[in-house]
């Protein structure tokens, strides 16, 4: 399977949203896999987290998130769950759990009915090693729409995370101990 296959099918190659979705996914494949190969104790399946890296994002352009040339209907924080309708469609049901389970560092009923999310009400947190590991490494970069992208450090992807509950950062700073050095 050839996820750039996949993401052509819904992107034009050479548009800015293509642009983004294709780095952006090699930025986190990349550190995803770094990632896997230090535990590869848990035997993660780096083949899937190459690929499922590189599709986790492919439903933004139903997003109505102009800066990243993307015009359609939903919000934002919607991708994940319409990531995972379009990859089911596709018969990849475990890279589809990775678009709906990537949001965050994962989305729970609870979350969703506090904060009223315009998202299913159900747990959508990373389960296995693998969407754990695609989680963690999409946390350290940005889709802004910049020809170019850091890594952002552990304390920027911390303070970014702060702002959505104490729980957040804990399951984060979890995934610190399993992945780092």
């Amino acid at each position: 399977m050839n996820p750039i296959d996949i993401i052509n099918g819904y992107y034009t190659p050479g548009s800015k949203a293509h642009e983004i979705v294709v780095r952006h996914g090699e930025d986190v494949a990349r550190k995803a896999v770094t990632v896997a190969e230090k535990v590869g104790h848990l035997n993660p399946d780096l083949e899937f987290i190459r690929e499922a890296a590189m599709l986790h994002d492919v439903a933004i352009f139903l997003t109505d998130t102009p800066k990243l040339d993307c015009h359609g209907k939903h919000p934002y924080v919607c991708h994940g769950y319409l990531g995972r309708e379009l990859l089911e469609n596709r018969n990849l049901p475990k890279h589809a759990l990775v678009c709906e389970r990537h949001v965050g560092v994962g989305i729970t009923a609870e979350d969703v009915r506090r904060h009223n999310l315009p998202l299913p009400e159900r747990d959508m947190i990373p389960l296995s090693i693998e969407e754990r590991i695609i989680c963690y490494a999409d946390k350290f970069f940005s889709k802004n729409g910049r020809k170019t992208e850091t890594e952002k450090s552990v304390e920027e992807v911390l303070r970014n995370i702060a702002r959505y509950g104490h729980d957040k950062v804990a399951t984060f700073q979890s995934w610190l101990e399993l992945f780092r050095d």
